[in-house]
């Protein structure tokens, strides 16, 4: 069952065909952001957890900046904030 909002559904897609992740986990946590001036612009407090070889050998800027690039257009907008662990899969906790 997918329960993505279609502003979620948009944000996977595009991490999606830029990373080709291995994992991509994005965790809507705008409820606790309630009352916050950002909440009322009516963008979205996120945190993204997404592992990539495209990250293997880039520091953590180089990777936000290339997060932050994929969803340019939809920063302060669609999304307020976002909190991005970026990882290579040689750096990702085996499950």
């Amino acid at each position: 069952m997918n329960t993505r909002t279609p502003r979620e559904a948009a944000i996977h897609q595009r991490l999606e065909k830029t990373f080709a992740p291995l994992r991509c986990q994005l965790e809507d946590e705008s409820a606790a952001h309630a009352g916050h001036a950002g909440a009322a612009s009516g963008g979205g407090h996120y945190r993204l957890l997404i592992i990539s070889t495209l990250f293997e050998g880039q520091n953590r800027v180089k990777r936000h900046r290339l997060v932050y690039d994929c969803l340019r257009d939809m920063m302060h907008a669609e999304i307020h904030a976002l909190a991005i662990t970026a990882l290579a899969p040689s750096e990702a906790p085996h499950e």
